[in-house]
């Protein structure tokens, strides 16, 4: 029979072998399991006189002992094995500079923004913001779009199934005329008791929500509204102002600039406002980039105003156009495909 001191011998040469946790299980059942060599000798104590019976156990004892403590040994070889293999396998070169993350850069058409109010903002307009979700008064009736006007027609509208005050429903603003009615009605009031009304000069830009998708229109869109309204205020400011804004945003004077009449329920008379580049690829074609007009006196009434006394006119453009036109863009849906390869050319 094999000494306690070989078999101990033998266990921690076996458990050395072990080359992962499985083979250590393997090998640790050969001696310590149910039916393991040393699990055998405990078993037969029960053979010997009670004096044998107790050096023997206590030799046996010890031998299971120290192959315990072999086992637990080389479990715990194997386990940091494991770990520095991860460790080694995730490695990070900390003398590597560090994965920073890119500085991002404006939209094209948030450029356009910036660009848009940076140009008003140097001849006197404000710029406001208001609602997106705007009430049938501010959005159509104000603007001399009563209910069941054709009018309303030329706009497929997004409805938000909640009313307003009067039980009308709430909608999507098609447009950012409501800020016309908003901002002059809150002008209105603050100069209610002055001699004279100081002029309204303001724009403004935001989203504008229509049911419609093809290569140049989306159903959510950027518009620029632009309101001037005071004593004397004439269609010739109009064509000025605008004239001068295209130049100063196209960087040229070399482009011509049309008004071709046209109709819109808020204006009267209004015109549709057309260019032409003198020169690069769009040389001489005629492009349209916004609807104006000298606003209706019915919605200077609605906004508060003596329509005998203050005139004025309003525009509306896309930004989406003037970014298109300005950078030579041909498909509007690229600006909200977020493809970073069409993105990172505006990033200089």
């Amino acid at each position: 029979m094999v000494s306690l001191d070989q078999l101990v011998e033998d266990a921690k040469r076996d458990f050395a072998k072990a080359a992962d946790s499985a083979a250590l299980e393997d090998a640790k059942a050969q001696y310590l399991g149910k039916t393991g060599m040393l699990t055998e000798r405990l078993k037969a104590l029960g053979k010997l006189s009670p004096d044998e019976r107790k050096s023997a156990g206590a030799e046996i004892n010890l031998a299971k002992t120290a192959v315990e403590d072999a086992l637990q040994e080389r479990r715990q070889a194997l386990a940091e094995g494991v770990l520095y293999s991860r460790l080694a396998a995730e490695a990070i070169d900390v003398s590597l500079p560090g994965r920073g993350q890119e500085v991002g850069s404006l939209h094209p058409v948030m450029r356009t923004w910036e660009r848009v109010e940076t140009i008003f903002h140097s001849i006197g307009f404000d710029v406001a913001q208001g609602p997106e979700i705007e009430t049938d008064w501010f959005n159509f009736s104000a603007l001399n779009s009563p209910e069941n006007h054709p009018a309303r027609s030329m706009q497929d509208t997004f409805y938000v199934d909640c009313n307003d005050a009067q039980g009308k429903p709430l909608l999507l603003r098609t447009h950012t005329s409501p800020m016309q009615v908003r901002y002059a009605s809150e002008h209105v009031k603050k100069y209610a008791n002055a001699a004279v009304m100081p002029p309204i000069k303001v724009i403004a830009p935001g989203r504008t929500y229509r049911v419609d998708s093809d290569a140049t229109h989306s159903p959510m869109f950027h518009q620029v509204e632009g309101l001037w309204i005071g004593e004397q205020v004439s269609f010739a400011d109009l064509k000025g102002v605008y004239t001068n804004f295209l130049r100063t945003f196209f960087e040229t004077d070399a482009l011509q600039v049309r008004f071709r009449p046209s109709y819109f329920p808020f204006t009267e008379p209004s015109a549709e406002i057309d260019m032409a580049f003198s020169s690069g690829k769009l040389a001489g074609r005629w492009l349209e980039i916004s609807g104006a007009g000298q606003v209706h006196p019915k919605v200077l009434r609605n906004m508060g105003i003596d329509a005998e006394r203050y005139t004025g006119f309003a525009f509306g453009s896309g930004l989406e156009r003037l970014t298109m036109l300005r950078y030579g863009i041909d498909d509007l849906r690229l600006f909200f495909e977020n493809d970073l390869r069409f993105l990172a050319q505006f990033s200089a």
